[in-house]
């Protein structure tokens, strides 16, 4: 017998000694039935790798995140809305009151849009003839197809309400896109198809939503249209870095605030660089956001931003260095994540009181504003 393989009586079982502090739970789960609820199944199957990364989210997310004194901020990126994920899970979530701010993609608002103003995009597959589709005009996201006319219609839209006499100043992305919902929730309801889009669902719950790169999506270019006629409508990204850490500094100074990032790019950057605004550029005292859940399908190693992990997060003061344990990153597709953690949370978690945010923008970046300028003038003295 190998002269290690043995253990002599007196000698302390190491391994009984570590477990229990590492791991609370044994690989035993039940077999599964056609009776299995989604709860059932992500809470006692879905045990290792990227389904134990999904069960630890959806239980941070409503034993913690959805806490009282949580705010909750969520980023979109890839072309969720088109799949129809705006209707089926960001819509619930907002009227739940599980999301309190939102950073998008432009395109995540413009496609959203179609489905307010009663158009119609199709399940397909991918590999499909592009020349044909090109030449019927049919246009395509990988497998989902719909008509030109489609984006032809929702220009018309954009460009007939911002000519209006309400879109002629300037305006933070939120500031927009709640005007803009007002108008998407008046056509919802002209076409009979109320609740089919998250920017109006985010209208009615004061639901701010920022686009990070407002230029970059349709909506930008129809605006930048309208500014070659004479148009007054400005986006002013700047009043967004402001207003984004006014909400987050807010919360923190009343209880905590949680990120639940889809995917990465410029919304995962524009969301949480709202700590540095607060601690590095205004210097004021804060110490990163409390929770942090991250859908991505980017790798950390090759050094972009989506695929960057919550530990490297924290050495830029984005995430609170003590709350580590309260992130987690899941490499999954959104598309997979999102429905699920979305059944999950509205079974598992009562309906919280919709903090309508948008309400109160403005008097929560004038309170960053007195917070910095009383900063400056301390460190004058």
């Amino acid at each position: 017998m190998h002269p290690h393989k043995q253990q002599p009586a007196n000698c302390p079982n190491k391994a009984a000694d570590l477990l229990p502090r590492i791991s609370s739970t044994r690989i035993e789960p039940p077999a599964l039935t056609k009776q299995a609820s989604i709860n059932a199944l992500i809470d006692n199957v879905f045990l290792s790798y990227n389904a134990g990364r999904l069960r630890e989210a959806c239980q941070i997310f409503t034993q913690k995140m959805l806490a009282d004194d949580a705010v909750v901020g969520l980023s979109v990126s890839g072309a969720l809305t088109p799949a129809g994920l705006g209707t089926s899970c960001l819509v619930p979530l907002i009227e739940a009151g599980f999301v309190d701010w939102i950073i998008s993609t432009g395109a995540n608002v413009y496609h959203d849009s179609h489905f307010a103003l009663g158009m119609d995009l199709h399940q397909a597959r991918p590999g499909l003839d592009d020349r044909q589709l090109r030449d019927h005009q049919v246009i395509r996201i990988y497998d989902i197809v719909f008509d030109y006319e489609n984006l032809l219609g929702t220009d018309r839209f954009y460009r007939t309400i911002c000519r209006s006499e309400p879109f002629q100043k300037t305006f933070g992305t939120a500031e927009f896109h709640y005007l803009v919902g007002r108008y998407l929730a008046e056509r919802e309801e002209q076409v009979g198809r109320k609740g089919r889009s998250f920017v109006a669902a985010a209208y009615r719950h004061a639901v701010p939503i920022f686009t990070s790169s407002p230029g970059d999506s349709s909506i930008g270019m129809n605006l930048a249209a309208l500014q070659l006629e004479g148009s007054n409508l400005r986006i002013d990204p700047l009043r967004d870095v402001n207003q984004t850490a006014a909400i987050v500094y807010e919360a923190k100074q009343h209880g905590s605030s949680g990120v639940w990032i889809l995917g990465g790019g410029s919304p995962k950057n524009f969301m949480l660089q709202t700590e540095p605004q607060i601690q590095e550029v205004l210097g004021l005292t804060d110490s990163g956001h409390d929770y942090f859940l991250q859908i991505t399908d980017a790798r950390p190693d090759t050094g972009g931003l989506s695929g960057a992990t919550p530990s490297e997060a924290m050495t830029w003061g984005k995430v609170d260095p003590e709350m580590l344990p309260d992130t987690v990153t899941c490499y999954l597709d959104s598309t997979v994540a999102l429905p699920l953690m979305t059944a999950y949370a509205l079974a598992k978690h009562a309906p919280r009181k919709p903090r309508r945010l948008m309400d109160r923008l403005a008097e929560m970046t004038q309170n960053l504003e007195i917070a910095y300028q009383q900063r400056r003038k301390d460190q004058k003295e």
